[in-house]
């Protein structure tokens, strides 16, 4: 069995992306203003990982609870709570 590995790049243009390998495209993009780098004092890459960490849970959670529900999609029941 294979692993896939994540990694997170800061690219030369200030984007800070997730990726599966240099081959693939992003699965996610950040991008933090001057403003927001000069107020974390150069810490912008660790607000990243919590950042990505804590979206790669919640996508996780989310397709748990998708399995064990069944697909109810089908029959058109969504709810979404943005907050």
């Amino acid at each position: 069995m294979s692993k896939e590995f994540l990694e997170i790049v800061e690219l030369p243009d200030g984007r800070i992306i997730l990726r599966r390998s240099e081959d693939e495209p992003p699965m996610v993009t950040l991008m933090f203003s001057k403003e927001a780098r000069e107020l974390l004092k150069g810490k912008y890459i660790d607000v990243a990982k919590s950042m990505f960490h804590a979206g790669l849970q919640t996508a996780g959670q989310l397709v748990a609870e998708d399995f064990e529900e069944g697909d109810e999609e089908s029959t058109g029941a969504t709810n979404h709570t943005l907050h």
